[in-house]
């Protein structure tokens, strides 16, 4: 039942008294002089926020979490006014308190504008018993007109904090193409300190040009004491262009993310009865590492975010076998070849890459290719007990001319094209000119044709590549904010065309809530499909994404040391088994160097792009032991254990690895890698997370040293030494409880 926030005040002896302490608890205490408004309190085991209505605004007063607190220092801001017919118009909101509401594990302040007649909703909700709190606001127009409205900020406060205390920042880079010569940032946060971060669907690697690289938009920042370690985290759940600021000043750190306020200015289309909802934000408390961080990000996307069915299922993440080894030369005989040998090798998913269509546009299979069409490669792959993904770029537009396609010179999808071609364009292999989704029509389009994909070809995954949501748009008829012709910026890179603009981030801001709905229609429609994002290799990686897909392609370079480099920065906050990388042909003269390929790929979601028909019988071999090794002891551990960045980020010269652990089960793993260095035939690795009163059995699955057992307190005080007789080798060590 929902009460109004005045009636709450009564009630909230009752609400702490039956509530678990800090769980979920939405607690209003009496008025406060200051400012004249009710505190409220709302949160969860990790973090309670301190919140109080004022009358004209909301004000954030605190965080805290782990000990620590942190004190917001300025009011809400909320958009002071709208644009009506070319005129600003000033906003006076005064707090509704019939319409606030409070509940067990959320809170909803309401802000009423009598004239302009809007209606602005202040949120934070609890999701789960652990993990951050969600933020985001919505703004209604509840009058017959339309309004454009300013930027409205997801989150900006200003902390208070001791002038002379310690802090750090971390972020991490997107895979975007290719593995980031850095990645993970771990930087002090000095008096004077300045930092921006960005996020879009794009995510061009521009660090060739000095240019910094897309985020996962993500940051922590917390205080350097390895023992008394706290802090804060911020994140936002959005796959359109979002910024992301920290700025300290003294006793002050200013912080705001949200949507992508450059190049600007900023507005947005608010029709009569429609809503407007800023992309929602998480905002948690730290106590402890930036591994103790991680393993709380990856459990509450897991809980929170992702498809439960998907990661619940004890197969996932599937052992899945792609025929971009061949690119776009596959045919039909070579992917029923590929499906027979991926069943024999123990592969569980046969995932048919670009190449397969008629053309860009035409998502039809074509038939000199697939004379029997894609249902009969899906249905051959189900009899050998394979699922069948496949590859497709569907907001790409061609020039085929067949029934069915999506063309340039269709005049309903010439509305629909973010810009026009030139003259006598044609399409590359597999990239085409983009549809903005954003419009209604182009969105009804493509959720259809998505539909007819999966149920004409029997498809148990589908990719989406390319860009699916516009980077840009010049249309004036889109329900995006135009742009003025004078201030587009038009250019090519890697055979798209690419626009930007002022109206970007609104382009964006449509485009991103519709392919929202186009997946979660298809998750509806279709209940166990799984959804692959790769836009390019890692230019996707975000939370929003999370929320819609099932897991990511994170770096398009295939070689070992940038699948690790790729895992080691997304790990730090994403599930494991969202994180795909893909295995490509690498050049390994021996046994030790083809397992470390193919380990360099098996952290979290593995993909294999490679004719396995070539191998030689000694590797068949090897690569049947991995994957059933991969099944059996892995697999658990991806999906479900904590996990430790107990080693450097993989070089390629020096030794890197990762631990999994899970304390539940006590069992993990340990993935360790030598690199090219001649000199460094040994490395000791120090395991995280064990019990320090139990014994443990350290195996080494490839008997490079003797098995031994000893107590968690010493294996993490004196560590696990490995040693390497080649360069470019691996060895997994299994950990047991003995119980």
């Amino acid at each position: 039942m929902k009460r109004s926030l005045a009636a709450l005040v009564a009630a909230a002896i009752l609400v702490v008294a039956w509530m678990p302490a800090g769980v979920g608890a939405g607690t209003v205490l009496a008025p406060q002089s200051d400012g004249g408004g009710e505190l409220i309190r709302v949160g969860n085991r990790d973090a309670t926020l301190v919140i109080r209505a004022e009358s004209s605004r909301p004000r954030l007063l605190r965080i805290a979490g782990g000990g620590a607190e942190f004190e917001s220092a300025t009011p809400v801001e909320l958009i002071d006014h709208v644009e009506d017919e070319g005129v600003s118009r000033a906003l006076q909101w005064h707090l509704d308190t019939a319409a606030s509401r409070i509940e067990a594990a959320a809170v909803s302040l309401v802000y009423a504008s009598e004239d302009p007649p809007l209606r602005l909703y202040w949120e934070w909700q609890a999701r789960a018993a652990h993990g951050p709190l969600e933020h985001a606001i919505r703004i209604e127009n509840r009058g017959t007109k339309e309004y454009w409205l300013p930027l409205q900020d997801s989150f900006k406060t200003r902390w208070r904090i001791p002038a002379n205390q310690a802090l750090r920042q971390l972020w991490i880079d997107k895979g975007a193409g290719k593995a980031p010569s850095v990645g993970t940032h771990l930087v002090d946060v000095a008096d004077g300190y300045r930092w921006r971060g960005t996020s879009s669907p794009f995510a061009h690697p521009f660090e060739a040009q000095g240019q910094p690289r897309e985020i996962i938009p993500y940051l922590l920042v917390h205080s350097p004491e390895e023992r008394a370690a706290n802090g804060w985290y911020l994140g936002v759940e959005f796959s359109g262009r979002i910024a992301m600021e920290l700025q300290r000043g003294g006793d002050t750190l200013d912080v705001r993310a949200g949507l992508d306020p450059e190049p600007g200015p900023f507005r947005t289309r608010l029709s009569a009865g429609a809503s407007f909802v800023t992309p929602t934000i998480f905002l948690g408390a730290l106590e402890g590492s930036i591994d103790d961080a991680g393993n709380t990000m990856r459990r509450w996307v897991r809980e929170v975010l992702n498809d439960a069915r998907a990661v619940n299922d004890r197969s996932y993440p599937l052992l899945t076998n792609n025929s971009w080894g061949s690119a776009m030369a596959i045919d039909a005989a070579q992917a029923r070849r590929m499906i027979d040998d991926s069943r024999e090798l123990g592969f569980e998913m046969f995932h048919l890459d670009a190449g397969w269509f008629r053309g860009v546009g035409d998502w039809h299979p074509d038939p000199r290719k697939f004379p029997q069409g894609l249902a009969a490669v899906s249905d051959y792959a189900h009899r050998k007990g394979l699922k069948f993904g496949l590859w497709t770029d569907w907001t790409q537009a061609g020039v085929s001319t067949q029934a069915g396609a999506l063309a340039v010179g269709d005049p309903a999808v010439r509305r629909w094209l973010t810009t026009e071609p030139p003259p006598n364009w044609s399409p590359a292999a597999f990239k085409g000119i983009t549809i903005d989704i954003g419009d209604p029509a182009a969105k009804a389009w493509a959720s259809k044709e998505v539909d007819r994909i999966v149920r004409d070809y029997g498809v148990d995954m589908l990719e989406h590549d390319g860009y699916i949501v516009a980077q840009g748009c010049e249309r004036g008829d889109h329900p995006h904010a135009t742009c003025d012709p004078q201030r587009v910026h038009r250019y090519a890179d890697e055979e798209f065309f690419w626009l930007d603009g002022p109206n970007s981030t609104d382009v964006s801001y449509h485009a991103a809530r519709a392919y929202y709905d186009i997946q979660s229609q298809l998750k509806r429609d279709h209940p166990g499909l799984l959804l692959e994002i790769c836009n390019d290799g890692g230019r996707m990686v975000d939370f929003g994404s999370a929320a819609h897909g099932d897991y990511f392609s994170i770096v398009d370079s295939y070689d070992p040391v940038s699948n690790r480099q790729a895992f080691y920065d997304a790990s730090h906050v994403l599930p494991s088994a969202m994180l795909e990388t893909y295995v490509k042909e690498w050049p390994a003269s021996n046994l030790d160097q083809f397992r470390y390929m193919l380990r360099s790929g098996m952290m979290g979601w593995f993909t294999l792009m490679l004719d396995t028909t070539h191998w030689s019988a000694g590797q068949r071999a090897a690569a049947r032991a991995e994957l059933q090794f991969y099944k059996s002891t892995l697999r658990p551990l991806i999906r479900e254990a904590e996990l430790y960045h107990i080693a450097p980020r993989a070089d390629g010269r020096g030794w890197d690895g990762i631990e999994y652990f899970d304390a539940h089960r006590g069992t993990g793993a340990i993935y360790a890698f030598r690199g090219t260095d001649a000199s460094a035939v040994a490395h000791t690795f120090i395991p995280k997370g064990l019990r320090a009163a139990a014994d443990y059995r350290v195996r080494f699955r490839d008997r490079s040293s003797a098995d031994f057992t000893r107590g968690g307190d010493e294996l993490m005080r004196d560590g696990i030494r490995v040693t390497l007789a080649r360069t470019l080798s691996s060895e997994l060590i299994v950990l047991q409880e003995a119980r």
